[in-house]
């Protein structure tokens, strides 16, 4: 699912960007049409994942999965069918942005909450890890899979995203059944999503991962660029669009490959700290590079630093989370992620018309570096959190009394 999700994505952009810039516009009104594509994508996501994480604990989770595939198939199926016309459009476009952010606001906490109920508890971290690979990998090939055969035919990556997600749907249904958690009878809907919201915010380390990714991410999005990148600053085309988008992927799959042979165990909160510190050092240099070698190995290790910090804050979510509020907290999880990755897009687009790309990636990687000393002073638990397995309550000792020994 994740290859023809990539697939179609980076497509998608680099038709929208070309389409205003072949049409005569300048380089800051296609970024400002990059903005507008992530915020299509982010708006009904994030207005509809309390509710889709309210549904993968109340529904069956595989059919929940399955529904948001065939959605996605059927949005490859047309944007293939009008791009062999030659009928694509800017609406039509955005429309699909719409469509996608409907059908990924449920996929994520329908699966994400489908995975501890698969694997034991002991052995989830390295089932996260694992399950890091398989999306990286996706995100790593998925690009060359909308490049490559872009340069052949515009309409050919759309066919083979089709096709993968039929495989994915596929997939899904050899899983058998899986037990769906008891939820209490006598709570109405909007109570079950604000108790699933209150566990959140009452559990600080899992609150403080979840913010320092959200707004880290947010402002230091490099990602809606890309193509921007690709056409204007490096000048390196569809062959060099297809790395740029594969790079940070790259980083991430490495880093994942690593969690999944040594599970992170010591300094659970500081590490995640130095993290996102590193990705918004990366990030700033790769806004300043004139140079393809440069701007892949800065985007490497940006995406191997925010694999990172996922991988500390689904770790924690999935253990510290119990089975019945799992499917609301993981889209609360979700929620977050897609207002740092589709908002994140949406603000670095924005930033970018006002300000050229290259100011508005170096201000988006200062601004994670803000965001890290910032968040080491109001959450202490970020600084005191040795392991995953640290007991909620000793967390919540510490939040409140390290600062009375400082």
């Amino acid at each position: 699912m994740t290859l023809a999700q990539n697939a179609m994505l980076l497509v998608i952009g680099w038709q929208a960007y070309n389409l205003v810039r072949d049409g005569g516009l300048s380089v800051a009104e296609g970024s400002g049409t990059l903005a507008i594509i992530g915020l299509l994508q982010f708006l009904p996501l994030f207005v509809l994942t309390p509710f889709s994480g309210l549904a993968a604990d109340r529904f069956d989770r595989r059919l929940l999965g399955l529904f948001t595939i065939l959605l996605q198939l059927g949005c490859a199926a047309v944007l293939a069918l009008y791009t062999s016309n030659g009928a694509v459009t800017l609406p039509l476009l955005f429309g699909v942005a719409v469509v996608l952010g409907i059908a990924r606001g449920f996929a994520g906490p329908a699966l994400s909450a489908l995975s501890p109920n698969l694997v034991p508890k002991k052995l989830l971290p390295t089932a996260i890890a694992l399950s890091s690979i398989s999306w990286q990998v996706g995100a790593l090939v998925g690009p060359a899979i909308g490049a490559v055969p872009y340069a052949i035919s515009p309409s050919l990556p759309y066919f083979i995203a089709a096709g993968l997600f039929a495989v994915s749907g596929a997939a899904l249904l050899t899983i058998g059944n899986v037990p769906q958690p008891a939820m209490r009878k006598d709570q109405r809907p909007v109570g079950a999503i604000v108790d699933g919201l209150k566990y959140v915010v009452q559990n600080k380390m899992v609150l403080s991962a979840i913010t320092l990714d959200l707004f880290a991410v947010f402002l230091a999005g490099a990602n809606a660029l890309i193509p921007v990148f690709a056409r204007d600053i490096l000048m390196v085309g569809e062959f060099g669009l297809g790395l740029l988008a594969s790079a940070m992927p790259a980083g991430a799959l490495v880093t994942a490959i690593f969690f999944s042979f040594r599970p992170l165990r010591t300094q659970v909160g500081p590490k995640m700290l130095g993290a996102v510190a590193v990705f918004g050092i990366a990030t700033i240099i790769f806004g300043l590079s004139t140079s393809l070698i440069l701007s892949l190995a800065m985007l490497f290790i940006i995406g191997g630093a925010d694999m990172f910090s996922v991988y500390v804050r689904q770790s924690l979510i999935q253990l510290h989370t119990p089975d019945d509020k799992r499917g609301r907290v993981s889209s609360v999880s979700m929620m977050t992620i897609s207002a740092s990755n589709e908002g994140g897009d949406a603000f670095s687009g924005g930033l970018a018309f006002l300000l050229g790309p290259v100011a508005a990636i170096v201000a988006g990687g200062a601004g994670a570096l803000v965001t890290v000393l910032v968040w080491s002073r109001i959450f202490p638990v970020l600084r005191t959190t040795k392991s995953f397995d640290q007991p909620d309550d000793l967390l919540e000792e510490q939040e409140t009394t390290k600062p009375q020994e400082t």
